[in-house]
């Protein structure tokens, strides 16, 4: 028999397109009365905030004029603030010939997590050069060694955001591990041990940790034995995070089922094997929705340190905000601040959507 072929349907016009896409816009943004309602009352919000906000944002602004004078009879954003105390908000109260210095480490910090990203940097030549990083980032803002020495009471603004957040998140990840593995072994001493020390920090607030390292442990130690305080704030961020990131870590245990244990066992592969290579890549997969929004909560909460005298980024813009030539601005100030937290937070966050997509087994 002979094929008959059927004519092709026609194809839509490009005007027809878009009317259908109008068309459907149409029908979600106004299909109900509910919905026109809120359409409505969101269309009457934006415009009336919208023009506004854009007027002190940018078209009523001072942007680069380093004159104080410009902000006081100006009735939009003094942008020219940040720009003439960029360098007091970003590193606090560091010596000012001294700068450049905690310039390269905040590069220096920025780029190694840039690289830290790529899967194909994943190896174990990846904690060498951390290792290494850290010991040029401390020996650059502590000095010494040909560099004019620098206390940590003078490091501040956002080297020392980054260098709590990196060591402290760095350093609570394999302890929250270890926790979290010791809280379900089947050892009583190591099981209640990790119960006491999880809850125990887990039961408290950041700021009462942060108090008792800063100011109830020189009732205890001598002063010989005392770290320093930056020391002593570094030490309570990485434990309250790790109680933390090991109930996480735990929920993504419990997820995995008991024929993986079985599947191990049958392959001979011994405990430590086992959850390297069977039990926590998968554990770690499940939980990664938790643990990005744990690290993250951290980052913001490294702004803490301030009530123990420490000067983070928060500390450096109400310092900056004390000079007496200035008209404090302080909603364009903290917008800066709150813009680079905003950075840090995003970035770690499509970092783990990342992760979340590439699952476990992927190379």
């Amino acid at each position: 028999m002979k094929a008959v072929s059927l004519p092709l349907p026609a194809e839509p016009m490009p005007g027809q397109i878009r009317f259908g896409a109008l068309r459907r816009s149409a029908k979600l943004l106004f299909g109900t009365p509910l919905n026109a309602a809120l359409t409505l009352l969101f269309g009457v919000l934006l415009v009336a905030t919208v023009p506004p906000m854009l007027r002190w944002l940018v078209i009523d602004a001072v942007l680069f004029d380093p004159n104080p004078s410009a902000c006081r009879v100006t009735t939009g954003a003094c942008w020219s603030f940040i720009y003439a105390k960029s360098g007091q908000l970003l590193f606090g109260i560091y010596p000012l010939d001294e700068r450049w210095r905690p310039a390269i480490v905040c590069v220096l910090i920025l780029a190694l997590l840039a690289w830290s990203v790529r899967p194909a940097s994943w190896a174990p030549r990846l904690a060498a050069l951390w290792m290494a990083a850290l010991v040029l980032i401390f020996w650059l803002m502590a000095g010494g060694f040909g560099l004019v020495e620098v206390p940590t009471s003078s490091w501040g603004g956002l080297p020392v955001t980054l260098i709590l957040t990196v060591v402290a998140i760095g350093v609570a990840f394999p302890v929250g591990i270890l926790l979290a593995l010791a809280r379900r072994s089947t050892m009583p001493m190591i099981r209640i041990g990790a119960v006491v020390l999880i809850e125990s920090v887990r039961g408290l607030p950041l700021l009462s940790i942060l108090f008792v390292a800063s100011i109830m442990m020189p009732l205890f130690l001598p002063e010989a034995l005392l770290p320093d305080k930056f020391v002593r704030a570094l030490v309570a961020l990485t434990i309250f995070a790790a109680a933390y990131l090991a109930e996480v870590i735990r929920g993504g245990l419990q997820a995995i089922p008991n024929g993986q244990y079985e599947a191990a066992a049958a392959l001979g592969l011994p405990f430590w094997r086992t959850q390297y290579l069977v039990i926590l890549p998968q554990a770690i997969q499940v939980a990664i929705p938790a643990l990005a929004n744990t690290i993250i909560v951290m980052i913001k909460n490294t702004s803490l340190v301030l009530v123990v005298g420490l000067f983070d980024l928060i500390s450096s813009g109400k310092a900056a905000l004390a000079d007496p030539d200035w008209p404090s601005p302080a909603a364009e100030t903290f917008l800066f601040i709150g813009a680079i937290f905003f950075a840090l937070s995003f970035s770690f966050a499509r970092f783990a959507d990342f992760l979340e997509r590439r699952g476990p087994t992927a190379h």
